[in-house]
């Protein structure tokens, strides 16, 4: 995400449009490219051992497979360490089991998660359920506003939301449970939400409507809250877990020391139904809970394997998310991405923390409608919806502009990342009723300048997020129009 990525900018193959012509609700739509069912559980287990018992053919092979699981929570502790458990990052938001409220949109000086969005304030709650659950309260907010709480486990699979879709807007007490909890439903709670992990990554998106609407999305964020359970019960709490130690992250030492970071983690990740066979597996090359990596005594011949293995599924990981042409079939519960490793890692790759569909559905640019790739060094671009073809919600739209090097917004003289719908009523409409956006590095001029979204100097790329996706976007009824080349760098639009 690389660092942490929300959504990956994608583009499609040459020759075809740059944006995904049908987008399929229930599955992956790639091009040419392999989907997880390669990358699940064999059907018997080898023998667990050593990580010696493997030959370098079968070290390489399980390296790629183990990788392909583990990347995604491995990205996830990234965040998770600079947001809750190092206060000299940068980035460090507040301790585990703590709301802590951001009540400002993204903008280029974030730069821990890559295309994030900057339509909602965020709120963090990243927990630690080993204790005890915590119980979160909604509060009651209006109806033509959209929240919601994603709480996310540490695969990366998004477990439950919390908030409009869900739950409406109406509030409420909400128990979140670890995987060992055994308790009974407390009164006044709404719905238990079972995680499958012991830490989590929890973060509440809150609509912002226009900048002069912050004061009052400050105060539906002071209205978070969270409790450990005994404290809502008024009970004494159950005793406290072991301390511990957590590894500094960075992503450099994730390239040198991914396989260490991934034993450590899968001590707070009990395998789902059906995975111990693959856990297995991963053991022969050393990579077992809480342990070492690598083993002591193994042999350089496996090392080079297993590091072979993980070059190369890199690399394939980088050459399959360019060529993603929606979220689809990236994000989902443990239910519903379950032996999908593949597309679960691709999603991390290209955006970690993305929504699910039902929640928002992201359509990525990165080529224009003739298949080349966005750079607005050497073009200007637009981008039309019709009088009738606006993106279709129940909530919100917005189309974010990135940096297609970096993935981070880009700064510009106006100061603005995004467009959205709630500033149509601002927007210049062409002679029909549609809507002409300018995508381009120079301003496009005073009377173009209110759809001007501007770009960087060089490769670009964009995600139009749609916030609770109507049917017709699901389905493919609507289409997102492709990005059009105006004319070349330096000429009047």
């Amino acid at each position: 995400m690389t660092m942490a990525r929300p959504e990956q900018l994608t583009r499609t193959p040459p020759g075809r449009p740059g944006i995904l012509v049908r987008m399929l609700a229930g599955g992956l739509l790639l091009s040419g490219v392999a989907c997880s069912r390669n990358d699940a559980p064999p059907a018997a287990p080898d023998p667990p051992g050593a990580a010696g018992a493997a030959t370098p053919a079968e070290a390489r092979a399980i390296a790629r497979e183990a990788y392909v699981y583990l990347y995604p929570m491995v990205q996830n502790y990234q965040t998770i360490y600079q947001f809750a458990l190092d206060p000299t990052s940068p980035e460090f938001k507040g301790p585990m089991n703590t709301i802590v409220n951001v009540a400002r949109v993204f903008t280029p000086r974030d730069t821990t998660i890559v295309t994030a969005n900057s339509d909602t304030p965020y709120s963090y709650l990243i927990m630690d359920l080993r204790r005890e659950p915590q119980v979160v309260t909604l509060p009651p907010i209006e109806r033509n506003r959209y929240y919601s709480l994603q709480l996310v486990d540490l695969y990366t699979h998004n477990v439950d939301y919390l908030g409009t879709r869900k739950d409406g807007n109406d509030g409420g007490r909400f128990l979140i449970a670890g995987p060992d909890w055994s308790g009974e439903t407390a009164p006044g709670i709404r719905r238990v939400i079972r995680v499958p992990t012991q830490i989590m990554f929890g973060q509440f998106r809150t609509q912002l409507f226009d900048p002069g609407d912050l004061p009052r999305v400050e105060a539906i964020q002071a209205q978070y809250r969270v409790q450990p359970l005994s404290a809502y019960l008024g009970v004494p709490p159950p005793a406290a877990p072991p301390e511990i130690s957590y590894p500094a992250i960075t992503q450099a030492r994730i390239a040198t020391d991914f396989w260490q970071y991934a034993s450590f983690l899968l001590q707070f990740a009990p395998p789902l139904a059906g995975e111990e066979p693959l856990r297995a597996r991963f053991a022969r090359i050393g990579i077992v809970p809480g342990g070492d990596w690598p083993a002591a005594g193994t042999p350089a011949g496996i090392l080079a394997a297993v590091d072979d293995g993980m070059q190369e599924i890199r690399a394939d990981l980088d050459a399959e998310a360019r060529k993603l042409a929606s979220s689809a079939g990236l994000f989902g519960t443990p239910e519903l991405m379950r032996g999908k490793y593949r597309e679960r890692a691709l999603g991390a790759w290209a955006g970690i923390y993305g929504n699910d569909i039902g929640e928002t559905f992201y359509v990525s640019y990165q080529v224009d409608g003739g298949g080349a790739l966005l750079d607005a060094a050497t073009s200007r671009y637009t981008l039309t919806f019709g009088p009738d073809a606006l993106p279709p919600v129940d909530a919100f739209w917005s189309l974010t502009m990135y940096d297609a090097k970096t993935r981070l917004m880009v700064d510009n003289p106006i100061d603005r990342y995004l467009i959205n719908s709630s500033m149509l009523p601002r927007l210049r409409r062409n002679a029909d009723g549609g809507v002409t956006l300018y995508l381009q590095h120079q301003s496009p001029g005073e009377a173009l300048e209110s759809n001007w979204l501007p770009a960087p100097a060089g490769p670009m790329g964009m995600v139009l997020r749609m916030y609770l996706p109507q049917r017709a976007a699901l389905d493919g009824t609507w289409v997102a129009p492709p990005v059009a080349e105006a004319r070349a760098a330096g000429t009047s639009p």
